[in-house]
């Protein structure tokens, strides 16, 4: 029988839609120049320690003597060793070893780690949100529950004690809207979880861009975090990997919903549905948390800061509501009174030749948002402020 859940699916993934608009208008205006301020992928390259890992790699696969059949189970153990040290000087999170498990990507994992969960499981996710948490839960028939953000609670929700969940969703640094929780604001929603005997499922995928040290970049500088939540991050965003593929998710050993361990679970599902990260690549994630490596990543990561700035203050100076930038690659952007963010889209793209990300595709609470992201390249982001500065004025009076 068919999985008839795919019937409550839109027929195109929304990023494959933009793709194609933007794709169509380039057909239809070759000589136009498009400034890409949309895609949610890097443009740097790896940094040179990673490649010159990989590189290494490589000549020892090709090596009898070093050559690397399956990998453990979990990660290779250099890699999960390399992470519990980041985590411990980092963010002053003590893990142990076995609560560590190499993947290959975030979006694998949010979407693979359902498996743990009834269909029968109610899930809370906060709206606008990435389309990946509800269209994997959609996929397995469960009853979703949306908790709104909006401006005035600057697109971080709190819990609503009068809603029950089993599962809840968190991003933080938030995509699409840049917005970071508080250590306060975070702890409510672990006190929730706690109370309620829900499931967090956090992902820290953009983690690296806080620089603000009062605000939490892991969920386990929570307490009681580990009794309620499941964080999953990724080398992506971080180092450059989203064409290379590595992630992690930790499940900590504390965590048990009756009578069950999660971490066994989610040791016994990997074991048997997956096979691991390649070799080659866990040594270039490695290389990230070297003190050359993690410089060099950092460089990157300032790149995109600053391009964040530059947007930001575009909007700022410009007099238009926004969030994100400041600890986030993507700012969420007003859209004007009176339009949409599909038409604002179309209108940005016919106008101006840039390419943006509707807000209308992260959920109802997105309608009148956009989404703008700092992953370009700088001369894109320097001709869109020149562009935005004086074009935007004739839509926002």
């Amino acid at each position: 029988m068919i999985n008839e859940n795919y019937k409550n699916l839109h027929d195109t993934y929304f990023f494959s839609l933009i793709a194609k608009k933007v794709n169509a208008f380039i057909a239809e205006n070759p000589e136009r120049e498009i400034i890409r301020l949309g895609i949610g992928d890097v443009t740097r390259p790896l940094a040179p320690l990673v490649v010159s890992a990989m590189q290494k790699a490589v000549q020892e696969m090709g090596n009898k003597s070093t050559f690397k059949g399956y990998g453990e189970e979990q990660g290779y153990e250099f890699l999960r060793s390399a992470l519990k040290e980041y985590y411990k000087k980092s963010k002053k999170a003590d893990l142990s070893m076995a609560e560590i498990f190499i993947s290959d990507g975030a979006k694998s994992d949010l979407g693979n780690i359902l498996d743990l969960f009834s269909a029968d499981a109610r899930v809370l996710i906060p709206d606008p949100v990435y389309p990946v948490y509800v269209d994997t839960n959609l996929m397995a028939g469960r009853n979703i529950v949306y908790i709104n953000g909006n401006s005035e609670n600057s697109f971080l929700p709190v819990p609503d004690d009068s809603i029950q969940a089993d599962i809840i969703y968190l991003c933080s640094p938030n995509n699409p809207t840049g917005a970071v929780y508080s250590r306060e604001q975070l702890g409510l929603w672990v006190d929730y979880a706690l109370k309620n005997q829900s499931i967090i499922l956090y992902d820290n995928a953009y983690e690296i861009f806080i620089n603000d040290q009062s605000l939490p970049s892991s969920i386990y500088q929570i307490p009681g975090a580990a009794e309620c939540a499941i964080e999953v991050s990724s080398f992506s965003k971080t180092a450059g990997f989203t064409g290379t593929r590595c992630g992690y998710t930790i499940v900590p050993e504390a965590l048990v919903r009756q009578g069950l361990s999660l971490n066994s679970m989610w040791l016994r599902r990997q074991t048997t549905k997956f096979n691991g990260v390649s070799y080659i690549v866990q040594r270039g994630a490695e290389a990230v948390f070297t003190e050359e490596g993690f410089s060099q990543v950092m460089e990157n990561i300032q790149y995109y800061r600053e391009n964040a700035r530059i947007l930001s203050k575009t909007l700022d100076d410009l007099g238009i509501w926004h969030t994100g930038g400041l600890h986030a690659p993507y700012i969420w952007m007003k859209c004007p009174d009176r339009m949409g963010s599909w038409d604002f889209f179309d209108y940005l793209l016919s106008r101006f030749g840039i390419v943006t990300t509707p807000g209308a595709g992260f959920g109802a609470m997105g309608n009148e948002y956009m989404r703008l992201s700092s992953f370009g390249e700088r001369s894109a982001v320097e001709k869109a402020e020149d562009l935005l500065k004086n074009g935007l004025k004739e839509v926002y009076q």
